[in-house]
């Protein structure tokens, strides 16, 4: 494993690789809100299951009591977005909300965690309620390990 020092793979989606890059550039403090909503994103790195680069994805900030939800909801889409894979390979990830990014491990949530906390994310970004509908696969929700 060449963990998160590898080669970097910038996302395919232009304005993804931007909000990213900016964001780490300013340890946070620019590009950390999604595109003009004003709705706080933390930036999630992740290894690449299948090329083992480095892949860095904005996410809505859902946090509660410093577990934050990791929501595989690309927009409703029928399939899961490619991160979602490189989770179930890999659960560590690093995790920046502010200036400095932390290493967690994730792991899915179900049953009534997750429903607990899909609640929250709907109420962080409520068009996520709209993506369940559009799709007939349950959206994976991730929770990052406490850091204690």
């Amino acid at each position: 494993v060449m963990g998160f020092d590898g080669e970097y793979g910038p996302s395919t989606w232009e304005w993804v690789a931007d909000q990213a890059a900016e964001y780490e550039a300013s340890n946070g403090q620019q590009a950390n809100t999604l595109r003009d909503t004003g709705l706080p994103i933390i930036v999630m790195t992740t290894v690449g299951h299948k090329t083992g680069l480095v892949r860095k994805v904005p996410l809505m900030k859902v946090e509660h009591e410093g577990i934050y939800a990791i929501v595989a909801s690309k927009g409703g889409a029928v399939n899961h977005p490619g991160w979602y894979h490189n989770l179930l390979a890999d659960p560590t990830v690093l995790i920046q909300d502010g200036p400095e990014p932390f290493e967690t491990t994730v792991r899915l949530a179900t049953g009534g965690e997750r429903a607990e906390w899909w609640d929250r994310s709907v109420a962080a970004f409520s068009p996520y309620a709209e993506y369940q509908e559009k799709t007939d696969r349950e959206i994976p929700l991730f929770l990052t390990e406490t850091t204690a």
